[in-house]
């Protein structure tokens, strides 16, 4: 990772987040860089999970109407 996770975009964390989760996958890898591999997928998750419910408080303050708060639960989808 050339970027810090904090610094990355929602896109530029996905992106790491697959490539990251590709290397677990294909296997060859000794423990201790799964395991150096599997904690950086864990911060980039999070960072990408932080950024998604950012924007669905967002999306939520949006639909606010003049006659009240117009939710609809988009996990339902």
């Amino acid at each position: 990772m050339d970027k810090k996770v904090e610094e990355m975009t929602f896109e530029e964390g996905l992106s790491e987040l697959e490539k990251l989760v590709d290397m677990l996958e294909n296997g060859g890898l000794d423990l201790d860089k799964s395991l150096d591999i599997y904690e950086n997928a864990v911060k980039l998750r999070d960072h990408c999970r932080a950024i998604l419910e950012k924007s669905e408080r967002r999306v939520q303050k949006i639909m606010e109407t003049s006659e009240g708060i117009k939710k609809e639960d988009m996990r339902s989808e």
